[in-house]
């Protein structure tokens, strides 16, 4: 039934997710509601947080490439993964595959980074989602109406995910606000929040003009294997619906001999301290300080009707 055998690594992550959720919900020791200890309670909600995140980047690798073989299987997968995330899985393919990708930081990218201007580079971090977030929902808007009158097959799913994700929240807010806020919702901002500015880490200071210079890749192997090799950026962006399993092979063969070393970061860790804590300056890969281009207003990057099915390609309904 799946393309990729590693992709059970995917639905074991969906799994501990909704453990942690259930465990905390479920647990009075578990639970700062019920009674639980904060220092047991805390650590469970940071994994929470944690593996929603990596559900998010689950998110990211299924719109490039679908886990099942069958239609119909995926479909039943991306609104499960849906509950997960925080956001319906469809919804990624606009901002992410028709902007980002095929318009990379000009302004038909809606999540280019120089749209966080902060001179304190600690905020470029942590406020590029709120930078970014309006024109993605704008650019979501307008795709939704074009699918629906396109390809409303589509459409359909991306509705089947959206009210199934929507009838749970009520459902929990109702069951109990405190802890569908705590457990659930949080977690999926904190998701959110993580995919989308992990943009701004293998994009910022990089040369989008450069055959291999236009992404930053970390290439430890334990963020690797948390983050389903999310860490190998630039090959990503060389063959999009490549499965995440094959990258970093990809990458040693095809980027690494060309690119320069200092896009290829051994720590995620250690670049995030050195970038926006200590000395948390904005540089370019060659270390000279990011100049950054006027910014003018987005530029329509939403695809014609006639388009849409050859640019949602494995995602396109059969």
């Amino acid at each position: 039934m799946l393309r990729y055998r590693a992709d059970l690594r995917t639905i074991a992550f969906m799994g501990v997710f909704f453990a942690l959720v259930a465990v905390q919900w479920l647990v009075p020791a578990a639970s700062i509601f019920d009674g639980g200890a904060w220092w047991a309670a805390a650590p469970l909600f940071v994994l929470t947080c944690f593996f929603s995140f990596f559900c998010a980047v689950a998110t990211h690798n299924t719109i490039h490439s679908p886990v099942f073989e069958k239609r119909a299987h995926n479909r039943v997968f991306q609104t499960v993964l849906t509950l997960t995330y925080g956001h319906p899985v469809s919804a990624f393919v606009p901002g992410h595959n028709l902007s980002h990708h095929k318009h990379t930081q000009t302004r038909k990218d809606v999540m280019r980074t120089s749209k966080t201007r902060f001179s304190w580079n600690l905020l470029n971090g942590l406020f590029f989602i709120v930078k970014v977030a309006p024109a993605i929902m704008r650019g979501e808007s307008l795709y939704f109406k074009t699918m629906k009158e396109r390809l409303p097959a589509w459409y359909r799913q991306y509705q089947i995910e959206f009210w199934v994700l929507h009838a749970l929240y009520l459902a929990l807010f109702i069951a109990d606000w405190k802890k569908a806020l705590v457990f659930v919702f949080l977690p999926h901002k904190y998701a959110a929040w993580g995919i989308v500015t992990m943009n701004l880490l293998q994009h910022d200071g990089a040369d989008e003009n450069s055959e291999y210079n236009h992404s930053r890749n970390f290439v430890g192997k334990l963020v690797n294997w948390f983050t389903f090799n999310n860490g190998f950026h630039t090959i990503h962006h060389v063959h999009p619906g490549m499965h995440w399993s094959l990258t970093p092979e990809a990458h040693a063969r095809e980027i690494a001999p060309h690119i320069h070393p200092a896009l290829d970061q051994k720590s995620l860790l250690a670049y995030i301290v050195r970038t926006y804590l200590w000395p948390g300056k904005r540089l370019t890969y060659l270390g000279q300080p990011v100049v950054l281009p006027e910014e003018g207003p987005d530029e329509n990057w939403v695809p014609k009707p006639e388009e849409t099915k050859e640019d949602l390609g494995a995602m396109a309904p059969a």
